[in-house]
């Protein structure tokens, strides 16, 4: 049975949103039984902020500069985060590495979606890396976030093909597309209460995902 109360979902973001904006517009639409409550930017002026502002939705920056440690400014975050009782985070483009101050504050209840096909190629320049390796394929991953940069359980994975004279902006714009599919799919599984982060892993459907999440044959 599927959830009844709407989730509230709080949104980090560092850049320009899309993936965030096409989130809120599957709440909007109602594909997802969830409302983005709030959108959190560490940088200002960034056009996530304004997106977020032209649906309605409050924002708020806070900027990483003038904390001392990043866990003590994963302390100020967590409790922003905190003042919209989130069911669920969501990493839009959040170009900040989480401690466990953050993590264990939100455990169990954060996704990130990152471009490749983890566990190839955490952290950054995931494109460059991949063509760089000769890969015939590339794509993304949504997963639950946990202390390991980049790994925690995979949810759903998109791959894409390579092709021969591809650059990284070629890579970059066709996974874009693959992203703004598959995460407000992996957020509408959770907010229905069929996808949770258990101690073996992620479940969907109270079935246990495989290293590479789910799979249509599964």
């Amino acid at each position: 049975m599927g959830a009844t109360t709407r989730k509230r979902i709080v949104v980090l973001i560092s850049g320009s949103g899309t993936n965030m904006l096409n989130i809120a517009q599957a709440c909007e639409n109602n594909h997802i039984h969830g409302d983005v409550v709030a959108v959190i930017s560490n940088r200002d002026h960034v056009g996530g902020l304004e997106k977020a502002a032209d649906l309605g939705i409050p924002t708020e920056v806070l900027a990483h500069q003038g904390y001392d440690s990043r866990e003590d400014y994963d302390a100020a975050l967590v409790e922003c985060v905190k003042g919209y009782q989130p069911d669920l985070v969501v990493l839009a483009g959040f170009m900040r590495v989480l401690t466990p101050v953050f993590v264990s504050a939100f455990a169990d209840r954060i996704l990130n979606i990152h471009p490749s096909l983890l566990p190839k190629y955490k952290g950054l320049h995931t494109h460059q890396r991949a063509l760089d390796a000769g890969d015939e394929e590339h794509g993304v991953s949504v997963h639950f976030v946990t202390d390991e940069l980049d790994g925690g359980p995979v949810v759903l994975q998109a791959r894409i093909p390579i092709f021969t004279g591809d650059t990284v902006d070629d890579l970059q714009e066709r996974v874009h597309e693959q992203e703004y599919r598959i995460y407000p799919l992996v957020i509408r599984w959770f907010c229905a209460d069929r996808l949770a982060l258990t101690a073996d892993g992620a479940m969907l459907d109270n079935i246990m995902l495989g290293p590479h999440g789910y799979a249509a044959d599964d």
